[in-house]
């Protein structure tokens, strides 16, 4: 029986090794970010005659904030003559009507604004953008998903840069407008700015591969048609296209000081479906791009980077398991007196707990400039709330790795910015499934865990324990008590497309 927990043990301290590999890539990604973050990024010149550009719309029944886009888009600074605007309009539902209606009032004011309607949504985001192609008059295409309120200098502060014939692509940073709409819109926000401030900042400027996010960004559309078009075949089509157009030569630029407002989902559920389609897709991306960028001759810090990018959402099948051993490497290291080695728990808590916890304060202090104290207080929330999706991203993951096909499921917006806005019997929904039983049951574990834990005299791992339960338990009882969630009384819209 010592044999079997031994080796249950050590299996348990070979996953957290490997975990903090990722945690250790935290910490490369802020160190690069310090090195780079004072070379902005700059035009090599002016455009002496602005070139045409097509800004791209893609909407599926979003409602709620159709006529919010289509005003931003109209308000943005460039000559009318030289500014298409497509609604690509998927909708099955009433979004319809309110969008040609918006379109037919914009382009009665005089802009150049055409909808488009497919019946057919074969490809869904990406077959849309790529029928907008067809027709798109612009030398360069920007895209904006329904809920972005683009600024209207977003044009000035982007289309410069293609001057240089090898720019591609130019991404901006996403803002958060219902930020402070509550703790999950919070905590979202601090997740994204990491992500956009930090790690975009540090691949770009460092010379490594970083992706088109979907919106808020411009291509040059012969870099669309070089890299091979837009490809539906994963659910994360900008980051495939991204790669395969820097494996082609094309360059991209990251603006992280210009940014494009938009809303972030202020219900679990719906914050789970897009991570889920996110985790998903990047593990599409990974089995469809690394093969050959491996092989590539591309700088061997350029292949690190892709496969640390493209495989780091592997990490929650690891999170899933390591979660189900730690009460029990509890209880073996208790009954074979292996008290010394709990505290190798505290010590992987404080290492793993630093690095996230130095990587989002540096992303506040660069995006908020906020005051150490404020910058605290949602942190122990982000690192609960990453936890709590291991569920969600691992079954993400299994299902890109064994080619198990979904629909592409969108996240509704509502239009909702202020808390007391009114959201709870808005038209979108999702549908429960059995994901938040099994995390609720993984936080009551733990809750038992940890009782057992400080009976044995255990304190060395009940931190690391706690930081688990509430992750759990906060998703899982945050998507029965969402609106969409056990207790509504209206029966949720399927959201997959």
């Amino acid at each position: 029986m010592l044999s079997f927990d031994f080796f249950f043990v050590l299996l348990y301290f070979i996953l957290l090794c490997i975990l903090s590999i990722y945690g250790v890539h935290r910490f490369v990604m802020a160190t690069l970010y310090r090195i780079h973050k004072k070379d902005i990024p700059h035009p090599e010149r002016q455009f002496e005659s602005l070139p045409n550009v097509t800004i791209q719309l893609p909407m599926f029944n979003e409602k709620y904030v159709i006529e919010r886009l289509i005003d931003a888009v109209t308000g943005i600074r460039y000559p009318r003559e030289k500014l298409q605007i497509q609604v690509l309009d998927d909708s099955t539902d009433e979004s319809q009507q309110i969008a040609r209606e918006a379109v037919e009032r914009k382009a009665a004011e005089g802009y150049n604004i055409v909808y488009l309607h497919r019946d057919d949504r074969s490809g869904y985001k990406a077959g849309a953008l790529e029928q907008g192609l067809k027709t798109a008059t612009g030398e360069f295409v920007a895209v904006f998903d329904a809920d972005f309120i683009p600024q209207p200098d977003f044009l000035e502060r982007t289309i410069h840069f293609f001057t240089n014939e090898k720019i591609g692509m130019v991404q901006v940073r996403w803002e958060h407008i219902n930020r402070e709409f509550s703790t999950l819109t919070r905590a979202q926000s601090i997740l994204l700015d990491g992500h956009f401030v930090i790690e975009h900042t540090a691949r770009n400027r460092s010379g490594r591969f970083f992706n088109f996010n979907g919106t808020a960004g411009i291509w040059r559309k012969s870099t669309i048609a070089d890299a091979g078009g837009w490809q539906h075949d994963t659910i994360t089509e900008d980051l495939d296209l991204s790669y395969r157009a820097q494996s082609k030569g094309w360059q991209f630029i990251y603006l992280n000081e210009a940014t494009a407002p938009a809303e972030v989902p202020v219900e679990m559920i719906a914050f789970k479906s897009q991570q889920h389609r996110w985790a998903k897709g990047s593990i599409q991306v990974a089995k469809k791009v690394l093969p050959g960028l491996l092989k590539s001759r591309l700088p061997f810090k350029i292949k690190l980077e892709a496969w640390m990018h493209l495989t780091s959402n592997v990490s929650y099948i690891l999170m899933v398991i390591l979660s189900l051993m730690m009460p029990l490497t509890v209880e073996f290291r208790v009954r074979n007196s292996w008290m010394t080695s709990l505290w190798v728990d505290l010590l992987m808590f404080i290492c793993a707990s630093f690095s996230v916890m130095m990587f989002y304060l540096l992303a506040q202090k660069e995006a908020r400039k906020q005051s150490l104290g404020c910058r605290l207080l949602y942190l122990p929330v982000v690192m609960s709330l990453g936890i709590g999706l291991s569920v969600n991203n691992c079954r993400a993951v299994l299902e890109a790795l064994f080619n198990y096909k979904t629909g592409f499921v969108r996240t509704p917006k509502y239009g909702v910015v202020r808390a007391s806005d009114n959201w709870k019997n808005v038209k979108y929904g999702f549908k429960l499934n059995w994901q938040p039983w099994v995390e609720t049951l993984i936080g009551i574990y733990f809750v038992v865990g940890i009782i057992h834990a400080y009976m044995m005299g255990a304190y060395a791992s009940v931190p690391f324990m706690c930081l688990f339960c509430s992750g759990y338990l906060y998703v899982g009882l945050g998507t029965f008590l969402g609106r969409s969630g056990f207790f509504s009384k209206k029966k949720p819209i399927d959201q997959v497309a």
